[in-house]
């Protein structure tokens, strides 16, 4: 497979057959618990203290449970808020829109769009940076201090 064809398979853009990594047929079932038995954020819920508002610090969850939810995500991001979309207790044909929205938006802001956990990504703005905490560098001189 070439490296569009991942790329493109990665943000949900194209069909993979052979990568289920997004869609599980785990979350299918947990979307059809009734209601009150699963835990749904608002999109439309407020993000921070007002000092965090103040110093730029804010971070946004978001935990869709339809398409139509898509507008909320889009209005914090276009405000300058990371957007975390925790996209589990959707349909996959309604999280694969979510996913293209998404890539859309990012494109279209100058954003990024990152995979952090199976059906969980992370928006960010131009103007944000995300720093790996892959465990090496720093951490490892911190131990090894002589």
């Amino acid at each position: 497979m070439g490296s569009v064809r991942k790329a493109s398979a990665w943000l949900g853009l194209v069909e993979d057959s052979d990568d289920e990594r997004y869609y599980d047929d785990d979350y299918a079932e947990a979307a059809q618990a009734g209601p009150g038995e699963q835990w749904v954020t608002d999109p439309r819920v407020k993000v921070a203290s007002e000092s965090a508002v103040e110093h730029g610090r804010r971070i946004a969850t978001v935990t869709p449970d339809g398409f139509r939810d898509a507008r909320g995500i889009g209005e914090l991001f276009r405000d300058g808020v990371p957007v975390i979309v925790n996209l589990s207790s959707m349909e996959p044909g309604d999280a694969k829109r979510v996913v293209d929205f998404a890539a859309g938006l990012t494109f279209g802001l100058r954003g990024s769009i990152e995979r952090v956990a199976t059906r969980v990504f992370l928006l960010t703005p131009a103007d944000t940076q995300i720093v790996s905490g892959e465990a090496g560098g720093r951490a490892r001189d911190f131990f090894n201090q002589s």
